[in-house]
């Protein structure tokens, strides 16, 4: 098997390292982790990149430490931010790791092999020290002048927000994790992004002073898109997150779609696990035949396979090509209600049904058109679909027929105003 190094450098994910000699300590098993602040109940796509580089490190058979930062998320990491974040409570925190754990689950094998990776929250340690016994056992060991020296520091301290003194503490608190990880875990290795250096660093240095060993730092380059903007907004400004209840499976295939296709084939080295030959391969479709966008939909399809699973991932293609104007059938209710999870709906009797609803009518009371007289245009001028088969006459009326599955129509007007009728 390739050494993990090799593997990482060959798909871009070096930017910074510790030692010149990493790659070759890298030939035998070690443990490794990567932190991640439990902010939110969910990850997004941003911190895709460390699960990604854990997940490569135990594919080639390391051992991954996926440390959630119960303590440290109570203070907030200042690296890369332009202010100081909201401080969360205990019971939030633990809500919002339950969230990452099983979003984890889909990249990491927790269960089933001799390097099974391990989840870890720095609340368990920390939160055991007195503020007294962590200045003496752990802040004499740092010099003010070099933390502020850090880049993330110096940053925000020439800011017009400034840092409090919790902020200016958190390199401390990461440094600590390291040397206390390095005990428990004989772990060797911290990865991060490379707004963390200084972090990783702290964390080398702490844990030399203290116990004489040799640990290593592995950073990766901060993604930006072709534009220059900051990787994991979706179209619509908002963070593209792992959990389907905050980014849905569809929107965050489309996410993936939509990447420029000079960013696609490097988004392929970091977030697939695709052999390099094959992504040479979709690279030269992009330059020859960028129109059929063949890099874009294997991206997505991968990407969203390994975050949401293969039945998610069916929906999501099966709601591409019914958005794309296939006639919509063949699914029942849960299925089509997923795909059309955010497409608004109006509930009817089914009586309406059964008696046979003129279109104009079901156009009208879903709000698709604001009069009859409105709807009559639209038909005909052949904007007006059921299931997405175009409706050709006024009079038309639908019937329990014309239902797509169990309870569902799909109304349409014009291209993409679609609105579910649902029959009690």
């Amino acid at each position: 098997m390739a050494n993990v190094f090799d593997t990482l450098n060959q798909r871009g994910f070096v930017s910074h390292y510790s030692d010149q000699q990493l790659a070759k300590k890298l030939e035998k098993p070690i443990a490794l982790y990567a932190g991640f602040d439990p902010t939110a109940e969910s990850l997004h796509i941003g911190n895709l990149l460390q699960i990604m580089i854990l997940a490569q490190f135990q594919r080639h058979g390391h051992r991954p430490i996926v440390l959630v930062g119960g303590a440290t998320a109570m203070i907030g990491d200042p690296s890369g931010k332009n202010e100081e974040r909201n401080l969360l409570n205990e019971q939030t925190i633990q809500q919002n790791l339950e969230g990452i754990k099983q979003q984890l689950h889909h990249f990491l094998d927790f269960e089933g092999v001799a390097n099974r990776a391990i989840m870890v929250n720095n609340a368990d340690w920390i939160g055991k020290f007195s503020f007294v016994e962590f200045l003496r056992d752990v802040g004499k060991h740092f010099r003010v002048g070099e933390m502020m020296g850090k880049e993330s520091v110096r940053k925000r301290l020439q800011s017009e927000i400034g840092m409090s003194f919790t902020e200016f503490s958190y390199q401390l608190l990461q440094a600590y994790d390291f040397l206390y990880l390095s005990r428990e875990y004989n772990c060797q290795l911290q990865v991060g992004g490379d707004d963390q250096w200084g972090n990783v660093v702290a964390g080398i240095d702490l844990t030399r002073k203290l116990d004489g060993r040799a640990v290593y730092g592995l950073t990766s380059p901060l993604i930006t898109d072709s534009n220059g903007q900051k990787f994991g907004k979706t179209a619509t400004g908002e963070k593209c997150w792992l959990a389907a209840e905050k980014t849905s499976p569809y929107e965050f295939y489309q996410y993936w779609i939509r990447s420029d296709d000079q960013d696609v084939i490097k988004l392929l080295k970091y977030f697939t696990f695709l052999p390099l030959e094959q992504i040479a391969e979709l690279e030269k479709t992009v330059q020859e035949q960028p129109e059929k966008r063949e890099a874009q939909k294997v991206l997505a399809e991968e990407v969203t396979r390994l975050a949401h699973g293969e039945e998610q991932l069916a929906l999501v293609q099966t709601a591409s090509r019914f958005l794309f104007g296939e006639e919509i059938g063949g699914l029942g209710d849960r299925e089509l209600g997923s795909i059309f999870a955010d497409v608004p709906s109006t509930l009817l009797p089914l009586e309406r049904l059964n008696q046979g609803l003129p279109i104009l009518d079901a156009l009208c009371e879903t709000g698709l058109c604001g009069s009859r007289g409105e709807a009559k245009k639209l038909v005909k001028a052949g904007g007006a679909y059921v299931n997405n088969i175009r409706v050709n006459a006024i009079d038309h009326t639908l019937t329990p027929d014309s239902r797509a599955s169990e309870s569902i129509l799909v109304l349409r007007s014009g291209k993409k105003n679609y609105h579910l009728l649902r029959f009690d």
